[in-house]
């Protein structure tokens, strides 16, 4: 039981995290257009709807985490919406005198932040697995 406790716990930490980010990240696509704009890769058409558009998805996906049952969809959203914004991430990255504000190693580090908080809301927005056994012998 205090397993159950202990992953329960760290999947409410986790879920807390997803949610911070995404909204956070989603009102910053509000707030600090330009920023946002321009980590846009020149490939993307219209990019400033392009950033309205993936701030109100990640606004309206953060706050579907919250609840329990729409929680495994939004999580799901929440995984390609962060595998469709990587080319904007990987153009960063392979294109560092563009964003000469930091070094290319922290474009590297956020890709490896990108990795890993893909794994983040798969597991935290995952259903809990019940504990108990099922009989279904009926």
């Amino acid at each position: 039981m205090n397993s159950f406790l202990s992953v329960a716990r760290f999947k409410r930490l986790g879920l807390g995290i997803v949610f911070l980010w995404f909204f956070v990240g989603g009102v910053g696509h509000f707030t600090n257009t330009q920023f946002f704009v321009a980590i846009v890769p020149p490939w993307v058409p219209f990019p400033v709807w392009a950033v309205y558009v993936s701030g109100v998805v990640e606004i309206v996906l953060a706050l579907l985490v919250i609840w329990r049952k729409s929680r495994p969809l939004a999580g799901w959203g929440l995984v390609a919406l962060t595998i469709a914004v990587t080319p904007a991430n990987i153009h960063m990255f392979m294109n560092p005198a563009l964003f000469p504000q930091a070094p290319q190693s922290a474009y590297l580090i956020r890709l490896v932040v990108q990795a890993l908080l893909l794994l983040l809301i798969w597991w935290s927005t995952r259903p809990q697995k019940s504990s108990r056994i099922i009989n279904d012998s009926y």
